[in-house]
């Protein structure tokens, strides 16, 4: 490999990358969720059209990223850098119309950098030999939550209000991605590959690891969005409830480097399926007995596994289809998780207007999860090896 393409320099990379994008563009709201509502600037209702605001966003993301009009370097660049800045802009405004806007674009541009990310660093690291790297890519997600979580935890104590702490993420994050963007490397190109170059390689979709992927959107989203909200209810010390957060994030930083060994034994699938019905389980232990232990399991049961399933995912594109077309399967993927994401919390949110809990959406994307995990656990129907990234 290049110098510039080292693969530890790589992963580390990969890693920031989706620890700014994701971790933070992203999933900055739940922690900030409760903060809001504290401050009187955000209801139930509205935090939930917020979030699914996010998720349409990341939804456009992923139909658009396959057909963006510039090389992948400087998209990469773009999203990054814009991520620190729309974060930011939350907390200089309380217009209601301004904050959707805003999380319809982080949305975007975490779309963006996750399909960037997927394809060509997780390809770098496979065609380098060192896919065992792959997970410290995938743990950028969580370390990101871990991180937003923890300085949010600090933000409550020390007294300061949303719209300040908005700012503080943002301003890191901006100051981060600009550094990041200067390091960028031959792992990403400076070129945009034109659609016929690849449309020989067209392989079909394989709808069953589709359909399961968008219901582990579904599934995760509806701990991912209130877990610090529910944990606030029980609790309200934030020394006590602030944890769910970080928690939920360390687990999955640390699951995809510990799923390395499950992942060279097992392959994707098997550890996909097993990963569905632990989140399952996970959703089942709040909604039976909700008190601050299940949902601290629930943290660490989603937040284990979503991230897992997620780095099965993006691997399977690559066996499932060959390099010039496994761009097009992975937005495939990441717009049907985007379209669980999109559902899931205004139907949580309605279920629990009308029965006074989130237990219902719970116990239902839990029923959803079991279902769809069991024919992904199998690989019949169609052909494997195909792409550059090994399953182990």
């Amino acid at each position: 490999m290049p110098e510039n393409t080292r693969p530890a320099r790589t992963a580390t990379l990969g890693l920031l990358s989706l620890a700014l994008a994701m971790g933070i563009g992203r999933f900055a709201f739940t922690p900030l969720f409760p903060m809001m509502q504290q401050d009187g600037t955000l209801d139930i209702p509205g935090g939930s059209l917020l979030a699914a605001a996010n998720f349409v966003g990341y939804w456009m993301g992923a139909l658009s990223a396959a057909a963006l009009p510039m090389p992948p370097r400087n998209a990469l660049r773009l999203a990054l850098i814009a991520t620190g800045l729309v974060t930011a802009a939350m907390g200089f405004t309380e217009h209601y119309w301004l904050w959707l806007a805003l999380r319809w674009l982080a949305g975007l541009f975490s779309a963006w950098t996750l399909i960037i990310v997927s394809n060509h660093v997780i390809r770098a690291l496979a065609e380098a030999g060192e896919t065992g790297r792959q997970g410290w890519v995938f743990a950028g997600v969580g370390t990101g939550i871990a991180l937003a979580g923890i300085a949010c935890l600090g933000f409550m104590v020390a007294g300061l209000s949303a719209n300040a702490s908005w700012i503080a993420l943002g301003g890191g994050t901006l100051l981060l991605a600009g550094l990041l963007s200067l390091l960028i490397g031959a792992e990403v190109p400076t070129i945009r590959k034109r659609a016929a170059d690849g449309a020989s390689e067209r392989t079909p979709l394989v709808w069953r690891v589709v359909i399961a992927y968008g219901t582990m959107g579904l599934g995760y989203i509806i701990p991912a969005t209130y877990l610090p909200l529910m944990a606030r209810q029980i609790v309200p010390d934030p020394m006590v409830f602030g944890w769910s957060w970080p928690v939920f994030g360390l687990a999955a930083a640390l699951s995809t480097i510990a799923a390395r060994n499950l992942f060279a034994r097992h392959g994707n699938r098997k550890v996909w399926a097993a990963g569905q019905a632990v989140m399952a389980l996970g959703l089942l232990l709040p909604a039976l007995a909700p008190n601050m232990a299940t949902i601290i399991l629930s943290g660490l049961m989603v937040g284990g596994t979503f991230m897992v399933i997620t780095m099965a995912g993006m691997k399977e594109a690559h066996v499932i289809a060959p390099p010039g077309d496994v761009s097009r399967h992975i937005a495939v993927l990441t717009t049907a998780f985007a379209t669980g994401q999109i559902v899931g919390p205004p139907a949580a949110s309605l279920l629990r207007e009308l029965t006074g809990s989130f237990s219902t959406g719970l116990l239902g994307a839990a029923v959803l999860l079991l279902l769809t995990a069991l024919p992904i656990a199998t690989r019949c129907g169609y052909a494997t090896s195909r792409g550059t990234a090994p399953t182990s």
